[in-house]
């Protein structure tokens, strides 16, 4: 226990005092400070808005607003698209031009104006742009107005006043929902963050694992080390050690994260992601922290048996390519199936209760679904007997590792030592 201890601080503390993982958490903590204050930071810049009676906020047209162009043969035509366009694109100013389309057109090219629409009739236009961007909706937009100007054009042609056409064309349909289960579209934002957390937390620290084995083994200092302490007590010290940084880092980053959200809070209004992100239940916190600190353990444990197989560190890319390529793989099955908004798929239940993908997929399901409490247990239960069976193969691996020089051994002759071991 002694030697354990020993290893577990002499590990943590050459984490801790490492100048890249220093300057890579304070530059995240920079970052999250820099996006929970953009929001007063930008207020304060460009100036508060104007509120109403009611305190929402108005948007009010400014010389620095994006420039849209009207031009329609008819003036009565003229006056109601302009009307409807003003309420449908307040970020832009609507301008009527006096100029020929071809003026309108030079102006486009050369960034006075940002688009056009030069209407025939309510139900023809052309819409005017140049380089048209892939995310630009304003024809979509102006579809739906032009439709409810028809609509209350043709109502008034059979004798309803525009204002009772109006009214009836924007009566609102009231409905509730009453939620039996989990909402997906709430959960998904802090799913979607752990699954990304665990998946670079593994990638960068189980591959650092890996790394300071094979560096030890190539210096020669794990032959001295292997004589003077245990491999279990060296392997289980090692990975506890890199999951107690990775777990330091995390708590710095998104602790600072949550303190800089709570002094920014009013600014941000009510932003339906951040707000999400920040509204996470304390049961969902509890099973993210037992998914992922067993899911690190699992992977870690073997990028550190992989690692001591290794004879050069150049090697270690080549060697951890196979267990990398099963993480990715279970990455993707579970983003997919979230995208898909069918996280109860029959690929997501067995791979709840694989040691290798249930760290992702069962938090997924958890998260975005309803799991019956024993199939949880049983998922955690696989996990940490893994963890404890893995680690003891690791360390076997490990102390056999430390005597195979030369070519990367085989697999096979690996399985074989460790049996003799």
């Amino acid at each position: 226990m002694n030697q354990f201890g020993t290893i577990l601080k002499f590990e943590l503390l050459s984490y801790l005092k490492n100048k890249t993982f220093l300057g890579i958490t304070i530059f995240l903590v920079v970052v999250i400070a820099a996006v929970m204050f953009f929001p007063r930071v930008s207020g304060i810049i460009i100036g508060g808005k104007d509120k109403d009676s009611s305190g929402q906020e108005i948007v009010v047209q400014d010389e620095e607003s994006p420039v849209m162009a009207i031009l329609a043969k008819d003036p009565v035509q003229t006056k109601l698209v302009y009307d409807a366009f003003s309420a449908s694109f307040p970020d832009y100013r609507i301008l009527l031009p006096t100029d020929g389309l071809s003026d309108v057109k030079e102006q486009i090219i050369s960034g006075e104006i940002e688009c056009a629409f030069v209407m025939e009739n309510l139900t023809s236009y052309t819409y005017y742009v140049n380089n048209l961007n892939m995310y630009d909706g304003n024809t979509a937009i102006a579809d739906e107005t032009l439709q409810n100007l028809c609509r209350i054009d043709a109502l008034s042609q059979a004798g309803i006043s525009q204002e009772t056409a109006a009214e009836i064309l924007s009566l609102q349909i009231n409905h509730e929902t009453e939620n039996l289960g989990v909402d997906q579209a709430q959960n998904y934002f802090y799913t979607y963050i752990m699954i990304m957390v665990l998946y670079m937390a593994i990638l960068l620290y189980g591959q650092m694992v890996a790394t300071n084995v094979a560096t030890e083994k190539s210096s020669r200092a794990m032959e001295l080390l292997i004589t003077s302490a245990k491999p279990a007590s060296m392997m289980f010290g090692k990975v506890i050690a890199s999951c107690l940084a990775g777990i330091i880092q995390l708590v710095a980053v998104f602790g600072s994260a949550y303190l800089f959200y709570n002094i920014n809070k009013s600014t941000w209004g009510n932003n339906p992601i951040i707000t999400s992100l920040f509204d996470m239940p304390l049961y969902l916190l509890v099973y993210m922290l037992i998914f992922f600190v067993l899911g690190f353990f699992v992977y870690a444990f073997l990028y550190g048996a992989i690692g001591s197989t290794a004879s050069k560190v150049e090697d270690i890319n080549t060697s951890v390519m196979p267990l990398t390529f099963l993480f990715i793989a279970a990455f993707f099955a579970v983003i997919f199936s979230m995208s898909s908004g069918n996280v109860d798929n029959m690929v997501m239940k067995v791979c709840s209760y694989i040691p290798f993908t249930s760290p992702m997929a069962m938090f997924t399901r958890i998260a975005m679904s309803t799991v019956p409490f024993y199939e949880v247990a049983i998922s955690i239960v696989i996990l940490i007997l893994s963890v404890f069976g893995i680690g003891i193969i690791s360390a076997k691996i490990y102390r056999v590792g430390v005597l195979l020089y030369g070519t990367t051994p085989k697999f096979r002759a690996i399985i074989k030592a460790v049996r003799k071991a």
